[in-house]
């Protein structure tokens, strides 16, 4: 039986006595209609690039522990975003997107919450 895991950045590995493999070369294989398909589903190609965490982080002039307090976050969630370990979803990808244009707005708003 074949086990297979979805990584966090979209790759999808097979694991082998305790180690990861990926399956990209299976997928360069595949004729270009199901590569595309599973492209898509993977990173849709109009998707926006993620914030760059550490960057708005350190405009603010904030250390992780003051960032992640802010937001209401783990700074092991800070910590993961500004390694690439994992990327903001949903709810905070948006929030992040507000707080590069206007971050003193949105921890002011936040403090008051």
């Amino acid at each position: 039986m074949q086990r297979l895991r979805l990584k966090a950045d979209g790759r999808i590995v097979e694991l082998r006595d305790g180690q990861e493999f990926p399956l990209a070369p299976v997928l360069a294989a595949a004729p270009p209609a199901i590569a595309s398909v599973v492209s898509v589903a993977i990173a849709p190609p109009d998707a926006a690039p993620p914030p760059a965490v550490r960057d708005l982080r350190r405009r603010a002039c904030l250390t992780q522990m003051e960032f992640a307090s802010r937001l209401g976050v783990p700074v092991e969630t800070i910590r993961n975003w500004e390694q690439g370990k994992r990327m903001p979803r949903g709810p905070a990808r948006a929030l992040l997107a507000v707080i590069a244009y206007a971050p003193e707005a949105v921890f002011l708003a936040l403090a008051k919450s």
